[in-house]
């Protein structure tokens, strides 16, 4: 339980955005791997613009100096 606060905290303070709304906005991504007669095909999320600001966020963190 601990761990899984630590990490709201940490993606809250890297986005600037409420754990709740990076989770609704997050949780549409999906990726599929299908294989067919021995070939395999990935297909990746569409990422939409948001939502690859908030994934860029928290890979990287937000500048504290620039308001969220």
């Amino acid at each position: 339980m601990f761990t899984a606060l630590a990490v709201a905290r940490e993606a809250q303070d890297r986005t600037g955005l409420a754990i709740r709304n990076v989770i609704r906005q997050l949780r549409p991504l999906r990726s599929a791997t299908i294989a067919v007669n021995g070939v395999v095909q990935a297909f990746p999320p569409a990422i939409g613009p948001e939502q690859q600001e908030i994934l860029d966020g928290l890979r990287n963190g937000r500048d504290p100096g620039v308001p969220g």
